[in-house]
């Protein structure tokens, strides 16, 4: 592998103390949380106490006010450790980030702290039953009477859906406007009228509770409106870039890591009395493999570049998830046939990856709405 030039040695420092953490505190109890569906509120408040919790957070509101290179960090640990279930990407490069970026001061002091030292685990809620990658075509409506809006609809595919103590919520306030009459709020989850659903079954990522929610004529204060009224499309627009190299900095670091597995295992694999390594096939899929991660490796650190200087655009983003999540799939498949029926075991890290991976290529926008938006940007 090439030198990574985009990371100064205080980050590594935070990702050798990071991975420590990793190791002492999840990786032995990952596979309990899997048949659990939901990793344990201690691992959060653990996370909040060692500072690994939204660490771009400024200091006034309990954070230390770092580059986003210390989120990248906790991402490509987190994935390359195969630990799926734990949503703190979910909570420190996607949810919180709205709040710093669009919260009032009153809205920042309330929330924030407990988002830092994991007192208050974050969910967004923008996808519904019959919308998927539609933002447009959102239902859930908040319409205002007095002091609060009357929120109903639901939500689904909701990651950290199940442990969220605070929502932000992608609600229609002026359906007449279309995509300008969209709103973000901010709900509690403990709000009458707010139900949590059940805890979804998928294929893959079991240990993350991902959940549908429902509200019936629940009570949202005028004052939870995040950032202006109407504003909400243009919010996610604005943000969506830094959730999509989230997703590449995961899917990056995952296929190094089984590629590594892999390579360890074909050594040690022994087929008609030879090392499975020792045949051209197996050399000539592993060149190919690494050359992939290599380059996709670079376009990902310069994609990490660009959003540490507020550089990274829509266009550049969408590519980066095409391309990191294909080159993710498709190593990930190969390195499972080269374990032969093995790979099919659960019990083997290619097997839970292979099932882990393919979400990549559906959420924060699926794989065919990228090639929209760099179609468009084309012609």
């Amino acid at each position: 592998m090439i030198k990574r030039t985009v990371f100064e040695s205080e980050h590594e420092m935070f990702r050798d103390s990071f991975r420590k953490f990793l190791e002492a505190e999840a990786v032995p109890y990952h596979a309990q949380w899997e048949k659990d569906g939901q990793v344990s509120r201690e691992l959060w408040a653990k996370a909040g106490q060692h500072g690994y919790l939204s660490p771009t957070v400024p200091e006034a509101y309990g954070g230390v006010e770092a580059d986003f290179r210390y989120n990248a960090v906790v991402d490509e640990e987190i994935a390359r450790l195969g630990l799926s279930g734990i949503g703190f990407g979910l909570h420190s490069d996607i949810a919180v980030p709205y709040i710093m970026a669009y919260g009032s001061e009153e809205q920042k002091m309330k929330y924030l702290p407990g988002c830092v030292n994991g007192d208050i685990v974050t969910a967004i809620a923008m996808t519904e039953p019959g919308t998927g990658s539609d933002l447009q075509g959102i239902k859930t409506n908040a319409v205002l009477d007095g002091d609060h809006y009357i929120l109903n609809g639901s939500k689904t595919f909701i990651t950290n859906g199940q442990m969220a103590d605070l929502v932000i919520v992608v609600a229609r306030t002026n359906p007449e406007q279309g995509s300008k009459g969209t709103s973000l709020l901010l709900v509690d989850a403990n709000s009458d009228g707010f139900e949590k659903g059940q805890n979804l079954e998928k294929i893959g990522m079991k240990a993350q509770d991902t959940s549908e929610l429902f509200f019936q004529d629940v009570k949202v204060p005028k004052e939870n409106v995040l950032g202006a009224e109407g504003m909400g499309f243009i919010y996610l627009m604005q943000e969506l870039p830094q959730e999509r190299l989230s997703v590449a900095l995961n899917a990056i670091a995952s296929a190094e890591s089984i590629l590594e597995q892999t390579v360890e295992y074909v050594k040690d694999r022994k087929a008609f009395g030879r090392s499975i390594s020792s045949f051209q096939n197996t050399q000539f899929k592993l060149a190919e493999m690494s050359a992939d991660i290599t380059m996709a490796r670079v376009f990902v650190d310069k994609c990490l570049e660009l959003l540490v200087d507020k550089n990274l655009d829509v266009v550049t983003a969408a590519k980066l998830k095409l391309i990191s999540t294909e080159m993710q799939c498709d190593v990930i498949d190969e390195c499972l046939q080269l374990h032969g029926g093995y790979g099919y075991m659960l019990e083997y890290p290619v097997a839970r990856a292979y099932a882990d991976a393919r979400v990549q290529k559906i959420y924060a926008g699926t794989n065919e709405i990228m090639k929209l938006i760099i179609g468009r940007s084309l012609v």
